[in-house]
């Protein structure tokens, strides 16, 4: 039987005050099992990329519960959810959030010797040479193509070994050729380690990728909800794209 690694259960979220308010989830309830890849569509503005940012424990509920590996976030104080979002889950965002300053090792490393992680530059050696930037390791941010400060991102998100890797608009910054890349990294490192993707995505090609399709409308999801049991055909759909 499938474990879920997932659960949203009415979810309901405003941003903003007052006039300015937005009612931005809408009683949202969603199930993901360990192992699937999750694209996230739907218009801008419908509320995707906060329904990613509440599953990694970077937007709080107003109501509602989210259980991420049979943790309750909802229940959890900043800090705590901190430190579950440190050991548990990887992020990938559109602009790489590198640090300028520090070198593609360093900018690795960091949040593991945060984390007070033994070794944490010898795993974030061998994370960038997963990414295929063991020729990069000394090079800044700013030595560096789009593509490979993506890379270096990935291989940050990676470091902690996490069960769940969540990106917002992963190939958003990117060429349609070093997207693809981009997308072959993230779709092959999530099958090789068994991890769980979930994604936000304006390409349909990459969204297309994944094993579920969930799709946002006005703050409320409106298909792919449910789990379903992953298929062989449908990881090696994903592989093979």
């Amino acid at each position: 039987m499938a474990e879920t690694i997932i659960e949203v259960k009415n979810a309901e979220l405003t941003l903003g005050e007052a006039a300015a308010s937005v009612h931005v989830l809408k009683g949202v309830s969603l199930t993901v099992e360990a192992g699937e890849s999750i694209g996230i569509v739907g218009p801008s503005g419908s509320g995707k990329s906060t329904l990613l940012m509440v599953l990694a424990g970077l937007e709080r509920l107003d109501s509602g519960e989210i259980y991420v590996d049979g943790t309750p976030l909802h229940r959890l104080n900043e800090d705590k959810v901190a430190d579950f979002r440190g050991r548990n889950i990887g992020i990938v965002f559109q602009s790489f959030h590198l640090i300028p300053n520090m070198t593609a090792l360093e900018n690795v490393a960091v949040p593991l010797e945060l984390a007070n992680v033994r070794n944490a530059f010898e795993i974030a050696r061998q994370e960038l040479v997963a990414v295929g930037l063991g020729e990069r390791l000394t090079h800044y941010p700013g030595q560096l193509s789009g593509g490979e400060q993506q890379r270096v991102a990935i291989a940050r998100a990676l470091a902690p070994s996490p069960k769940l890797l969540i990106a917002d608009e992963p190939t958003g910054n990117l060429d349609a050729e070093t997207g693809r890349q981009i997308a072959d990294l993230l779709f092959t490192e999530q099958r090789e380690r068994g991890m769980t993707l979930v994604l936000v995505t304006h390409d349909a090609a990459l969204a297309a990728r994944c094993s579920r399709q969930v799709r946002v409308r006005s703050g409320e999801i409106v298909s792919g909800a449910e789990a379903q049991p992953l298929s062989a055909s449908a990881c090696q759909g994903v592989a093979s794209a």
